[in-house]
């Protein structure tokens, strides 16, 4: 963890655990809170729904690598 000369933090090196899912021929990224693998199939939500897809790959990345910015990403419901 950095810490800024003000007592606030910078960064967190925390590791995250993101998926690539296809849904319906798409791919979107998804947090995932749980240990999922490609081949996977999950329960995840679009829109104002739910829907499931497959797991096409994971990344385990930190805030400043995320696929997709932190204040967007969503979560993986369930594993099927």
């Amino acid at each position: 963890m950095i810490h800024s000369l003000s007592g606030g933090v910078l960064a967190r090196n925390e590791s995250l655990l993101f998926a690539k899912v296809e849904i319906e021929g798409a791919p979107h990224w998804y947090l995932a809170p749980f240990f999922v693998s490609a081949g996977d199939r999950v329960l995840a939500p679009v829109g104002n729904g739910l829907a499931e897809g497959t797991v096409l790959r994971t990344e385990l990345c930190t805030q400043q690598t995320a696929p997709i910015p932190l204040n967007r990403a969503r979560a993986i419901e369930k594993k099927l």
